[in-house]
């Protein structure tokens, strides 16, 4: 039995590029083959991954298609929405219908980067487009996690929510003045999202705190600069080791000392969400905010 050619394992490949590499068409329809798409192959032995997924329907779409929607923001790294069917866009006219694979047609010409050898619509135009198919709530996790890992400049994806008159660009002109640089997981975004449906004031992510003699002592998570109160979230950054988890310890105790008032999120009050907004309320009331009560719970 001929050996299949190594430059075929591990990858996708057209029917053309497996002939071009010493494979017949009968030895295509053997057991040591299989489609990803009709016209598109790759070996038994090279797992049918979401990479070798996009990268195959690159070879039977448009040479303008992009990936779009919310297959463009799992392919910038956010794991997000459900990974097939697969979302690209493109301004040709040509007809492909591939199982897994969803075309959206565009009538404009269509600016893209090329991310990790692969065509994606640009984030802010991403930002617009998958607001047609995600909540007010979960746009806003994508939207600060694009603008924090430097897909989109925050002012850039504001603007072209503003000026542009796409589908979708109702919620994302409702969520892109939530935006915030720094954010520095989903998790904290959840938690600006329940402080914003509660109509309480919004913290500011991130925001460096310094003593009386101006040494930084930490990064809070969620901070009010004018209450002295931080929000952290126990976890979510990493899995915490004894070691970290003491270190945690005692920067929270600093914060304690040097006035702060210290609000710890587990994993576990998201069960009642409604219960964070009221911490979060009650701790500015003891530092003097006169504001309204949770909207949620009023």
């Amino acid at each position: 039995m001929r050996a299949i050619p190594p430059e075929l394992h591990g990858r996708a490949f057209t029917a053309a590029e497996a002939v071009d590499a010493g494979v017949t068409a009968r030895m295509l329809q053997g057991a040591r083959f299989t489609q990803v798409y009709l016209g598109v192959w790759r070996t038994t032995q090279t797992p049918e991954t979401e990479d070798l997924r996009v990268r195959a329907a690159v070879k039977i779409l448009p040479s303008d298609a992009a990936l779009s929607h919310i297959s463009a923001v799992r392919w910038r790294g956010l794991d997000v929405g459900p990974s097939i069917p697969l979302h690209f866009s493109t301004a040709t006219a040509v007809h492909v219908k591939r199982t897994g694979i969803v075309v959206h047609r565009r009538q404009a010409l269509l600016r893209s980067d090329l991310v990790r050898g692969v065509p994606v619509l640009g984030a802010a135009r991403t930002f617009v487009d998958v607001a047609t198919d995600v909540d007010d709530r979960q746009l806003l996790r994508i939207g600060d996690w694009l603008v924090r890992h430097r897909h989109v400049d925050l002012l850039d994806l504001r603007a072209f929510a503003l000026e542009e008159h796409l589908d979708g660009v109702q919620r994302a002109r409702r969520v892109a003045p939530l935006v915030r640089e720094k954010v520095d997981s989903v998790r904290e975004s959840d938690v600006r999202w329940i402080i914003h449906a509660a109509e309480l004031p919004a913290p500011e992510p991130n925001v460096p705190i310094v003593d009386e003699h101006g040494v930084h002592v930490a990064n809070g998570d969620l901070v009010y600069v004018d209450h002295k109160i931080v929000i952290e979230h126990d976890g979510w950054h990493h899995e915490r080791d004894a070691e970290q988890r003491q270190r945690d310890h005692l920067r929270r105790e600093r914060l304690e000392a040097l006035g702060w008032r210290v609000i710890v999120i587990t994993v576990r009050d998201f069960a009642q969400e409604k219960q964070i907004a009221w911490r979060v309320y009650n701790a500015l009331v003891e530092r003097g905010y006169r504001g309204h009560r949770p909207a949620s719970a009023a």
